[in-house]
């Protein structure tokens, strides 16, 4: 695979080139929250947007176009971001006959370095919605809660006194971490779907700002999270769903659930 290029003066390629796609492997920091790749105990998918997609048809021609990218939670590796927007960028000077040769080739190069199946779908860019998902019950981002922890601890999870059962829907938009090599800022919106005995919400206020001087992947932030919750406060059922404001022209929105359902893809309205 190709050289890492974050944190790199880059060369922006013309032609296409698969190789300048860069895997990252899961496995590492799966071990570090001490979780094994046989027995993963979530579901998921990693699902990317880009809105900087354009080749040439037959003719010549610029096309543009919007895409969506389905990696699944239980590949081997992720892609890093930088070379999956590299990458995109060398199909602009390439002729293609249609968007599903264009899309078939997404989905074989992409599928290649994940080590799993990746599905693509590529959208006119007049078919772009601007739609909230998962509407909360609550936004919890209104709490006013004292602050001084900056990197996540789980110990600042809580259940409410109250031990009262419920089912919620809450989020938060204070969601912030940093690249892992560039420490660029990641801004993202989470959504907490759970059913069991009640979160307290401003010790889970707490745990969702205290990502802000976090160094993880988008994906490896959303998994940290999931685990977290379902270890300290042992919900029923948990989903949580990141949408992260768009980098590069690429937006990452992990999600990661005790149910094996697939998620919808309506964008935020600051992404």
């Amino acid at each position: 695979m190709g050289f890492l290029p974050l944190g790199q003066q880059t060369e922006y390629v013309a032609e296409y080139d698969a190789g300048l796609l860069y895997p990252i492997a899961r496995v590492d920091k799966w071990s570090e929250m001490g979780i094994s790749s046989e027995g993963l105990p979530f579901y998921g998918e990693d699902i990317w947007n880009a809105y900087e997609l354009s080749w040439l048809n037959g003719k010549g021609k610029p096309i543009v176009a919007l895409a969506e990218f389905r990696i699944p939670h239980d590949s081997p590796n992720i892609i890093e971001s930088k070379s999956f927007k590299l990458y995109l960028n060398s199909l602009n000077q390439m002729r293609y006959e249609d968007q599903y040769e264009v899309q078939a080739l997404l989905e074989r190069d992409l599928s290649q370095v994940a080590g799993a199946q990746v599905s693509v779908k590529i959208r006119d860019v007049n078919a772009l919605e601007t739609l909230v998902i998962l509407t909360p019950d609550y936004c919890i981002d209104e709490l006013d809660i004292e602050v001084s922890e900056y990197h996540p601890s789980a110990d600042l999870l809580t259940n409410d006194a109250s031990s009262q059962m419920v089912e919620e829907r809450l989020v938060s938009h204070l969601l912030k971490s940093n690249c892992p090599v560039t420490n660029q800022p990641d801004w993202g919106s989470v959504f907490i779907e759970y059913s069991g005995r009640k979160i307290d919400h401003e010790s889970l206020l707490k745990y969702i700002v205290s990502f802000r001087e976090h160094t993880d992947f988008h994906e490896q932030c959303v998994e940290r999270i999931f685990i977290d919750i379902m270890r300290k406060c042992q919900p029923e059922s948990l989903l949580v769903y990141a949408r992260y404001v768009r980098r590069g022209g690429l937006d990452i929105n992990p999600y990661r659930s005790t149910s094996d359902q697939q998620m919808g893809n309506d964008r935020l309205t600051r992404q």
